[in-house]
């Protein structure tokens, strides 16, 4: 069992030397246009299915709160995923596919920003989502896999991890979305 556990640790390190190697210029983009959106006082929609969906949320959330900086005023960010009774109504009365793309329509505002996560880049209800946010004049960024599915060039910024194996694709994710927070909080209040 310890040689099972070393080799994902070095998996994971090994996935995440290669997001150094490849990522590095699509993260700083990305923080680039995060800054821009709050800095002109738009808002931050994010969106993801299961493990993705908790990453939407947990990422909405430091932009909120605060990462280390609990006395600046709050960022507008705001995960799709968090309203049950939407999701579970909308889904059940229509049809999952636009479960993202119909929150957009009523709560998303041309120049905010649809941030979709999606470790296979083939999720439906991310596609919708991401059209619907273009057709309204939101900016887009994609967190996705190494090949970014039907998703590949959709979004305006797209950060493909480059691994295959869906487990380190979301500990990629979150990392990268962490480090995002991080830097658009310094931004913005240095």
């Amino acid at each position: 069992m310890k040689d099972q556990i070393i080799n994902e640790i070095r998996e994971n390190i090994f996935v995440n030397k290669s997001v150094i190697e490849k990522c590095v210029d699509s993260i700083e983009l990305a923080a680039n246009v995060m800054v821009s959106i709050i800095k002109s006082g738009n808002k931050i929609l994010w969106c993801g299915n299961g493990g993705s969906a908790a990453d939407a949320q947990h990422l909405a959330t430091e932009l909120m709160g605060g990462m280390g900086s609990y006395d600046r005023k709050p960022f507008p960010s705001l995960a799709l995923t968090t309203d049950t009774s939407f999701l579970t109504a909308w889904s059940n009365d229509t049809e999952f596919e636009s479960v993202f793309s119909r929150q957009i329509q009523g709560i998303g505002n041309q120049n905010d920003l649809l941030i979709g996560i999606s470790t296979s880049g083939n999720s439906d209800n991310i596609i919708a989502a991401i059209k619907q946010a273009k057709f309204k004049g939101l900016k887009t960024i994609l967190f996705t896999g190494r090949t970014g599915g039907k998703m590949k060039n959709l979004a305006d910024v797209t950060i493909f991890v480059p691994s295959d194996n869906t487990q380190r694709i979301q500990e990629s994710h979150i990392m990268i979305g962490q480090i995002l927070c991080g830097l658009i909080e310094k931004k913005i209040i240095d």
